[in-house]
């Protein structure tokens, strides 16, 4: 998307400073969720997140007129906001009322390994070679690890659903880098807050009769719009403006790790030998797929940053 200047330069003060304020605001949401949804339902959850980071954006997107050009991309604009928001938010907030918050996280750290596979099966990468698909396998492993020591059966609904959430978030960049690369960032991600704001809008007002909301979970979901959502943004867009696009998504290696420092210092989450280990080599491996490229390699980078924007849990 616009506005977003690439510098081939050092990373200033300025950028680290930026980078782990990002690293901390996009790994805090796996907390916060499994925080929310002990009170409130999940279609709640998304309504509150979404609705909020909208009517934030809002007055910016007006400002600086970037509402109306992003219209006659309105069916991209619906595909894109389904893969990223819409049913991946859903997905992630009902699964981890059955999955730690920790773990939720760490297997969202698949992301770069689903979008790698992507590439190779859309042809936008025309070839795998050794590293990549050595990458690949060692990736799934950590996944297999995760699962199979520290997931229960009954709790295997769970994990599909944050799967098909990882499956979004990987389609994501891919629409945005084909259909929307042109258009404005701001009128891009408040139109899709809107349109998911107003999809959950039923649900979630009718189901908030039921919901127990306590100060905890009232202030998880509004930080969630506020700081997750709204801030986030406009502080994310100034990262990559100060480093790049490219060095911006190593931001994605280290959400996970906040995701899992949280839910086992604040939650009591258990810590065990499985999931330091399966944590390791999905990064590994998505490292390892991921690495250098092709031009078409750059461009999806450019793209997962758009798409990160949005995501962040």
């Amino acid at each position: 998307m616009d506005g977003l200047p690439r510098r081939d330069r050092g990373v200033s003060r300025r950028g680290l400073a930026l980078f782990a304020v990002m690293c901390v605001i996009w790994g805090i949401p796996y907390l916060l969720i499994k925080i929310a949804v002990g009170g409130m339902s999940p279609a709640t959850l998304v309504w509150m997140r979404t609705g909020i980071g909208a009517v934030l954006l809002l007055p910016v997107a007006l400002a600086r007129r970037e509402l109306r050009p992003v219209l006659p991309a309105w069916r991209p604009i619906l595909a894109y906001t389904a893969c990223e928001l819409g049913l991946p938010w859903l997905l992630l907030s009902e699964a981890e009322t059955r999955l730690s918050s920790s773990l939720s996280g760490l297997l969202i750290a698949a992301v770069p390994l689903i979008g790698a596979l992507l590439a190779w099966v859309t042809r936008s990468e025309h070839r795998v070679d050794a590293r990549r698909a050595g990458g690949l396998l060692l990736g799934l492993a950590g996944v297999a690890v995760l699962i199979g020591f520290d997931i229960s059966a009954r709790d295997l609904g769970a994990v599909a659903e944050v799967g098909v959430c990882a499956l979004g978030y990987a389609l994501g960049p891919m629409i945005v880098s084909r259909w929307l690369s042109g258009l404005p960032s701001v009128g891009v991600v408040t139109a899709s807050l809107l349109v998911t704001a107003v999809a959950y809008a039923p649900a979630g007002i009718v189901q908030l009769g039921g919901a127990h909301l306590t100060g905890g979970v009232v202030g998880s979901a509004v930080t969630l719009g506020v700081v997750c959502t709204a801030t986030a943004f406009i502080i994310f867009f100034a990262l990559i403006a100060e480093i790049g696009p490219v060095r911006a998504t190593v931001i994605t290696y280290f959400n996970p790790a906040v995701a899992l420092l949280l839910g086992v210092t604040v939650l009591g989450e258990p810590l065990s030998a499985a999931v330091i280990g399966g944590f390791a080599l999905i990064l590994a491996g998505s490292y390892m797929a991921t690495r250098g490229g092709s031009a078409a390699t750059g461009r999806r980078a450019a793209a997962a940053v758009d798409a990160e924007a949005e995501r962040a849990g």
